[in-house]
């Protein structure tokens, strides 16, 4: 960026600051859904070996779960959050 540049963008330096702050936050709260699919996803597959579920519910239930990770990957895709640079 040049010294001109810089300058006449300057007063619009706070609103980039929380243009970046929302990104990063946005970004934190998808991984931590991201975690918590997956954790539900182990879960799931413990009470499936432990027999607390039957097949048909694990399968079901996977069903759903996977379902929810592909709709994550697809906003994060669309919405540049996982870009650098925002």
């Amino acid at each position: 960026m040049g010294l001109l540049t810089g300058l006449v963008t300057l007063p619009l330096a706070p609103v980039r600051g929380v243009h970046r702050t929302l990104v990063e936050l946005l970004a934190a709260a998808e991984r931590e859904q991201r975690a918590a699919i997956q954790r539900d996803l182990a879960d799931l597959e413990a009470a499936l070996l432990a027999g607390e579920i039957t097949p048909e519910e694990f399968d079901e239930r996977e069903d759903e779960l996977l379902d929810e990770l592909a709709e994550l990957d697809a906003a994060t895709q669309g919405d540049g959050i996982n870009q650098t640079g925002g």
